[in-house]
């Protein structure tokens, strides 16, 4: 019998040859937020591996919201002609191509890891951030962010709106909203960041406004036959703050919003978070939402092996299984899966001497 994680799965228009997807994993190496040719090979090779779904870094719907000088935007049509390479290549594949849509709210203005991953003076470039409360990352910033006022939220929904009309324009196939890692509209959606009093803070129904406004106004531009996908932190590891109950709650308002997969990772809001890692460590957020907001889920976490990756498919606990570290180490991924699970999939004519 076929592996379930070899199995087909069709969403909106598109029909994914497996459930293996290359999860968004920034790369720190753009210039203006332009891509270049690292960013082709890299997301490329892992089409040329067999993941039905390459989807592209956390790519800024402006400026202000790169966590990196060196982060990928969309902010300007000046971006969309090496996007075009970059999907074009990867449809020829057989895989479709994916990107992320973010705003890094306070955590932005950060230098890349290898410099220290700390926040960027004024005269290293950096740039004051936003968020909903005004309320620093880390007490050692010289400044706090400036909290959105009318005009700035306004500004990002319409961001999210132009980005997503590029990147239809540069032909991705699938857009993920991302609302996770404790950036901006995961910075909204938790008590433990959002402290504001008017219509987007206080109540749960208050803090998931921002998101749900920029799911409609992505929907206003981003075809009707092509998936949507929102990435949320399923719980913040911290007390007081958002939990997997808000997860699903907040599901099933995205299904009926008309969202197609909300991919289920966690945490990365505030720094006194506790995470208790392991294998499948987030699993049980994509299976609680699958199961009891009935929307199609996506597991990710320390999911290291074929056959873990299969029990989570086999036994419905998530639709889909995106992949990180494991498909940096490995950018043929699926294809050591399917030998490992013995299953016999397509490979690129110019590597099938390696298939047996």
């Amino acid at each position: 019998m076929e592996p379930h994680l070899f199995s087909i799965l069709q969403i909106k228009s598109l029909i994914l040859k497996n459930r293996i997807v290359i999860s968004p994993m920034c790369q720190y190496s753009a210039i203006d937020g332009f891509a270049n040719d690292w960013h082709l090979v890299h997301l490329g090779a892992r089409a040329i591996g067999g993941a039905a779904l390459v989807m592209q870094e956390a790519t800024a719907v402006s400026p202000e919201g790169r966590i990196t000088p060196a982060d990928l935007g969309i902010w300007s049509d000046k971006h969309i002609e090496k996007y075009k390479q970059i999907t074009t290549f990867i449809l020829s594949q057989n895989a479709f191509p994916g990107i992320q849509l973010a705003h890094a709210g306070r955590k932005a203005s950060m230098c890349t890891p290898w410099e220290g991953h700390r926040k960027l003076t004024e005269d290293e470039g950096g740039w004051r951030t936003f968020d909903p409360s005004g309320l620093r990352y880390g007490e050692e910033e010289a400044l706090p962010p400036i909290a959105l006022d009318a005009n700035g939220l306004k500004k990002v929904v319409d961001d999210f709106r132009s980005a997503a009309k590029r990147a239809h324009e540069a032909c991705y196939k699938v857009v993920e909203i991302h609302a996770a890692h404790g950036y901006l509209l995961h910075q909204f959606l938790s008590p433990l960041t959002n402290k504001r009093t008017d219509d987007y803070g206080g109540s749960f129904e208050n803090r998931i406004r921002l998101l749900l406004e920029v799911v409609k106004a992505v929907q206003q531009v981003w075809p009707n036959d092509l998936p949507l996908f929102v990435r949320i932190s399923g719980l913040d590891w911290a007390e007081g703050g958002w939990t997997i109950d808000d997860s699903v709650k907040l599901a099933a308002i995205l299904k009926e919003k008309g969202v197609d997969v909300v991919d289920c990772s966690s945490g990365g809001l505030v720094r006194h978070q506790k995470i208790t890692e392991g294998p499948n460590y987030q699993v049980p957020v994509a299976e609680r939402v699958r199961k009891e907001a009935g929307i199609m889920s996506a597991a990710v976490g320390l999911i290291t092996n074929a056959q873990q990756a299969e029990e989570i498919i086999a036994h419905g606990k998530a639709d889909l299984v995106f992949f990180a570290r494991e498909a940096l180490r490995d950018p043929n991924i699926a294809l050591t899966f399917a030998r490992e699970l013995d299953c016999d999939v397509m490979w690129p004519k110019q590597y099938e001497r390696a298939k047996k």
